[in-house]
């Protein structure tokens, strides 16, 4: 009996990425916020299992993690999954060589299957998008720095992956060094003021992102993923300015350096849901939790090395009660595809 001829091989390798907010993971009998109490030990081990079961769940080749207090507790709620992941980090959150974890606000974080080639983490604004904040003085950096990481397929493709969380839209209250409040959190006209600085602190963390968006696809031809938790719906203006996905609509050319949502480029044949929100904000649904893509992942265009299959969003226990040992932030998926690269090249 004749050998039956291999099958051919495929052109595709894929990739899925994901988003999840943790919401403060953090180490227990550990202070984090000071108007909140530490984890107890029970608590952190019923979110150490939750987090578990969602992280083996999700079964993604890169996730992009947000709210971490603590890597230690990262590498345990991973471990948990029973996944085997060669990358887990959280700069500015270790738990060695006198490293406490992070301090003042949550840190970001990159658990990935993929060889990671270069990780960085960027606390600061380029001096074009320092902004004057009421009450606050000049806002210089990232409350929570981004971080950039170039990763290598199993395949051999290459791509970047950014990795944020912008300010989020509640009020900044002035506040001393020990938490405690300075001005009136009850009057209208304070409340407005400190509404107006968390919009222009998201305002310029987004200029700022922009920036290092332009930075990489004028350097490099790499196709990018930007994912995190926004704090603003795709077509927020805060949004926009990281995207600038409007641009396209009258300039074909500014699609180089634009940024597409996945959701809304990814394949017909996706199965998707009339609703899609990853967060419930005083009852009402809103989508903080995005996967960005740079024009490499669009199937249409002459630049296209991949595209998106279909993007799915995890969201069942927004409904089960407040309860802070599970993530109030619904967790984002996307099943990307890249090309094979040439005979070996990237």
């Amino acid at each position: 009996m004749a050998d039956t001829p291999a099958p051919p091989a495929s052109n595709w390798a894929t990739l899925m990425v994901a988003t999840c907010n943790l919401m403060n993971l953090a180490n227990p009998g550990r202070p984090f916020y000071p108007q909140q109490d530490p984890y107890s030990a029970r608590e952190f081990e019923r979110k150490l299992d939750w987090l578990g079961e969602r992280v083996q769940t999700l079964n993604a080749d890169v996730l992009a993690v947000q709210e971490v207090w603590d890597e230690a507790a990262l590498k345990g709620a991973v471990h948990r999954s029973g996944l085997r992941y060669d990358f887990i980090a959280a700069p500015g959150a270790e738990n060695h060589d006198g490293h406490s974890g992070a301090q003042g606000t949550p840190r970001v974080g990159l658990v990935s299957r993929l060889k990671v080639e270069q990780l960085d983490s960027i606390p600061h604004f380029p001096a074009a998008c320092v902004v004057q904040v009421p009450g606050l003085g000049p806002h210089t950096r990232f409350e929570r720095p981004l971080l950039s990481a170039r990763l290598r397929h199993k395949q051999g493709q290459v791509l970047q992956v950014i990795v944020t969380h912008l300010k989020s839209k509640r009020p900044k209250f002035l506040q001393d060094e020990f938490g405690h409040p300075l001005e009136d959190s009850d009057d209208p006209a304070v409340q407005t003021v400190a509404s107006l600085r968390s919009l222009l602190m998201r305002a310029a963390e987004a200029a700022a992102l922009r920036h290092v968006v332009i930075e990489h696809l004028h350097r490099t031809s790499l196709p990018l993923v930007v994912l995190g938790d926004f704090n603003d719906s795709p077509h927020s203006v805060t949004t926009q300015l990281i995207a600038a996905t409007a641009e396209v609509a009258w300039d074909r050319a500014a699609r180089d350096v634009a940024l597409f949502n996945a959701w809304e480029v990814q394949g017909e044949a996706a199965l998707r849901r009339d609703v899609a929100y990853s967060h419930i904000y005083q009852g009402y649904p809103e989508v903080l939790d995005q996967v960005l893509v740079s024009e490499e992942f669009l199937a249409a265009s002459r630049f296209s090395v991949g595209d998106v299959r279909r993007v799915e969003v995890f969201n069942d226990h927004l409904h089960e009660g407040r309860d802070r040992t599970r993530s109030d932030h619904g967790f984002v998926r996307a099943l990307l595809r890249l090309r094979l690269p040439h005979n070996g090249a990237t």
